[in-house]
């Protein structure tokens, strides 16, 4: 029996190592010629010290390494792999021991799509940017390139960031429930402020008396994504114009966000 035991303890060593060595040897070096695609194309990068940058930079690997990309009818490109990654990072960047455990994969499409998952160009419906996928596409994000690029262009500021918003559905999601509520980011005494909070921008929203973009007042989950982009994209703008929406996400997000002076 006590050799069982050893026996059993040597071959739990050897198998934790055997895991740890593949997840090392998955977890490619940041390529150097992507520093400038991003600086280039992520403000949210461009903005942070040398040092954080190199944090980011090995959090876009770690992403990559644990979650596969996958074009719909034509080859991912760099900038498509570092967009699609900055979006993951984005959000959890004040979170260092982050994993993706409920996303295995994400399939880009070309353009816009539908219900069906089609992108058919004559399709009138094709209107869907982004989406989280359930069901039998359960830990896949489908996501329209066209989409996500624009989210990323610094020539358009202010504009719909597709790939921040997904992930912000998908971290809201982690506790088993897409509801507008991020139990794994937000402390459990912020949970009602919170609530409350959402409820009283959602009527200003839907009473058009709000900057806020009018999707989130669809409901509590997509106002959460949706602030989630202002918070990101537009920090000076929703500091001044909704200061208590953005103090409430910077605790949430625990980030001291870089802000243009």
């Amino acid at each position: 029996m006590k050799f069982l035991v050893i026996a059993f303890i040597i071959l739990l060593f050897f198998m934790v190592y055997a895991f740890r060595s593949t997840f090392h040897r998955k977890t490619k070096a940041f390529p150097k010629n992507w520093h400038k695609l991003m600086s280039e194309n992520v403000s949210f990068y461009r903005k942070l010290s040398e040092e954080k940058q190199r944090e980011f930079q090995k959090r876009i690997m770690q992403f990559l390494s644990e979650v596969y990309i996958e074009g719909v009818e034509y080859n991912i490109t760099d900038l498509d792999k570092i967009l699609i990654a900055a979006s993951a990072v984005i959000p959890v960047f004040g979170f260092p021991e982050w994993r993706y455990t409920n996303l295995s994969s994400v399939l880009l499409y070309p353009d816009h799509f539908n219900e069906e998952l089609n992108f058919d160009k004559t399709d009138e419906k094709k209107n869907i940017m982004g989406m989280v996928g359930n069901g039998q596409f359960n830990k896949q994000m489908i996501l329209s390139r066209k989409a996500l690029h624009q989210g990323f262009d610094n020539k358009k500021p202010g504009i719909q960031n597709t790939g921040v918003h997904e992930f912000v559905h998908l971290i809201d999601k982690m506790d088993g429930i897409t509801d507008g509520v991020p139990e794994r980011l937000l402390e459990q005494a912020y949970v009602i402020p919170w609530l409350k909070l959402i409820h009283k921008e959602m009527e200003a929203i839907n009473d058009d008396k709000s900057d806020i973009r009018s999707y989130g007042g669809t409901n509590e989950a997509e106002f959460l994504a949706v602030a989630s982009e202002y918070f990101f994209e537009q920090p000076n703008a929703m500091e001044k114009k909704h200061p208590e929406l953005y103090k409430m996400l910077q605790s949430c997000f625990h980030t001291n966000i870089q802000k243009t002076q």
